[in-house]
């Protein structure tokens, strides 16, 4: 079986906080508690980059963010992918335009997945999650 099929159904995320408010982070975290129960999907926390298949990506990507989200994402054994989750990790959110903020975590790393809102609940992580999982086909 082929890594892509596992990841389908067992995916390992790497959750990255970049900085900003942390309500992104709040709800991510709220995502992954049994309430909302993501291992029925077989979405579990990765311990390191290197065990992980999907990164989350929250907060406001600044310049030194980057260097570091760059470093993690190649940590991470192929095939793998990112989700943007919150305003600020798409386009930078309130903090755009900003000197020291790169406009959305796509200019460090590929984005697979966007998931909107400030912040986004628990079930639109989730279903990016999983939509995401669809597309692997």
């Amino acid at each position: 079986m082929n890594k892509v099929k596992l990841i389908k159904y067992s995916p390992w995320l790497l959750h990255f906080n970049t900085g900003a408010c942390n309500g992104c982070d709040i709800e991510v975290l709220a995502a992954l508690t049994p309430y909302y129960d993501p291992e029925r999907f077989g979405v579990k926390l990765a311990p390191n980059p290197r065990h992980a298949d999907v990164m989350v990506v929250t907060g406001a990507v600044t310049k030194k963010a980057a260097e570091r989200l760059k470093r993690l994402y190649d940590q991470m054994p192929p095939p793998k992918f990112v989700i943007a989750v919150g305003a600020c990790a798409i386009s930078g959110g309130i903090f755009s335009g900003s000197y020291a903020v790169l406009n959305g975590a796509d200019k460090a790393v590929p984005v697979d997945m966007y998931v909107p809102g400030c912040p986004p609940r628990p079930e639109a992580i989730l279903y990016g999650v999983v939509k995401l999982l669809s597309k692997l086909g």
